[in-house]
């Protein structure tokens, strides 16, 4: 966990680009490279939309959502995806659940969110 969903975009595409966003990603959050879980959302387009890539993850400070955001634009711009949206979903350790129990229950201490 954290997960990032990509729409919109061709799997070789990812595929090739996968372990660059998983460095930056991990660079930038401190979160352990194996993880990050990269995914590939096939959907069908009823009307015209851009390309996407979710971030579902626990929240952090804003300045940090703000240099992934920018980090991961500038990967995907420097292939020609200009116009992709990048947009979070936030989670909570009080409702992710592991084995049937919340997250932050199974921990002795508190989730570290950084």
């Amino acid at each position: 966990m954290p997960f990032l969903r990509f729409k919109g975009f061709q799997k070789e595409f990812v595929s090739s680009i996968s372990t660059d966003i998983i460095r930056e990603f991990s660079k930038i959050t401190g979160v352990l490279p194996q993880k990050v879980k990269i995914e590939l959302l096939l959907v069908e387009q009823i009307t015209n939309s851009p390309p996407s890539l979710e971030i579902l993850m626990f929240p952090r400070d804003q300045d940090m959502h703000d240099r992934i955001a920018l980090a991961m634009n500038s990967l995907l711009a420097e292939h020609g995806f200009r116009d992709a949206h990048i947009f979070f979903i936030l989670l909570s350790p009080k409702l992710y659940y592991k084995e049937g129990q919340p997250l932050e229950a199974a921990l002795e201490e508190p989730i570290s969110l950084t």
